[in-house]
C-alpha cells in the first residue's frame, strides 16, 4: 500500500511512523508512505497557501490551486483508490471503514488546517471525507495518522500474529472480552478459572459471553448494528 499524505507542516506527523508497528510496516515492504508540504505548492514567493474567506467572516481558508496542483501531480504518477480528506464534517472513522480501505493499493490524505478548504477542493476532489471524531482539533494531521495506524495493523503480514486483528473490539460489533496474563493469582486476584483450563471451546463461549456483555453494558448502540 501506498499513502501520501498531504498537509501544510508535514513534519508534525513523521514521528508515529518512525515507530513500533507503522515503522515495521515500511521496513518490511509492505507500505509506502510519502508526505507532500503543501506549500511546496503555493504559487507565490510568499509560499502561500491560505486566503480570506469570500464573504467575510474569520478564519483563513487553504486556498484550490496548491492543493490542486499537488493532487494533480500525484495522480498523474499513479491511480488512487481514494482522495480522502480529513475534516469534522466527515463520515465518523469505524472499524469496517478501515477494513475497507486496507484492501486498497493507493491513498491520498489531506489533512485539513485553519478553517478548512475550499469548497471546490471538495466538489472536484475528494471522494470520502473523514472524521475521527465529534470534536475540532488544530489541523487533520492528527486524524491523519490514527486513519493511517487504523489501516496499517489491518494488512496482511503487518502484525506478528495474523488473527490479532480479526479479535479486536468492533471486528464484530463488539467489544473485546476482558484478557489476561500471568500470574494467575496476584495479590488473590484471581484468573477466572475457564481460561485456565485447556477447554478451547469452553473459553471460546466464554469470551463470546462476556464480549456481548461488556458491549451492552458500555455500548449497547452497537448491538443494533
Amino acid at each position: 500500500m501506498r499513502l501520501d499524505i498531504i498537509s501544510v507542516i508535514p513534519d508534525l506527523m513523521r514521528s508515529p511512523f518512525e515507530a513500533s508497528i507503522m515503522k515495521r510496516s515500511i521496513e518490511k515492504g509492505l507500505v509506502e508512505v510519502h508526505f507532500h508540504d503543501l506549500r511546496d505548492y503555493s504559487t507565490n514567493n510568499y509560499k502561500q497557501i491560505d486566503d480570506y474567506q469570500f464573504g467575510g467572516g474569520a478564519g483563513m481558508v487553504m486556498m484550490v490551486e496548491p492543493i490542486d496542483k499537488c493532487i494533480t501531480k500525484l495522480q498523474s504518477e499513479r491511480n488512487y483508490d481514494e482522495v480522502i480528506y480529513m475534516t469534522p464534517d466527515g463520515e465518523t472513522l469505524q472499524q469496517g471503514m478501515a477494513n475497507s480501505l486496507s484492501l486498497q493499493e493507493n491513498l491520498i490524505i489531506l489533512c485539513g488546517h485553519y478553517k478548512g478548504v475550499d469548497q471546490r477542493v471538495r466538489d472536484h476532489f475528494i471522494t470520502k471525507e473523514i472524521s475521527i471524531g465529534d470534536y475540532v482539533l488544530s489541523g487533520g494531521e492528527l486524524g491523519a495518522i490514527v486513519l493511517c495506524d487504523a489501516i496499517i495493523r489491518l494488512i496482511p503480514g503487518v502484525l506478528g500474529n495474523e488473527t490479532s486483528a480479526l479479535t479486536d473490539s468492533f471486528q464484530d460489533n463488539l467489544l473485546a472480552p476482558p484478557i489476561y496474563t500471568r500470574p494467575a493469582d496476584y495479590k488473590g486476584w484471581k484468573v477466572p478459572e475457564i481460561l485456565t483450563s485447556g477447554n478451547t471451546p469452553k473459553i471460546e463461549t466464554w469470551r463470546e459471553e462476556q464480549a456481548l456483555q461488556r458491549t451492552q453494558e458500555r455500548r449497547p448502540d452497537l448491538l443494533n448494528k
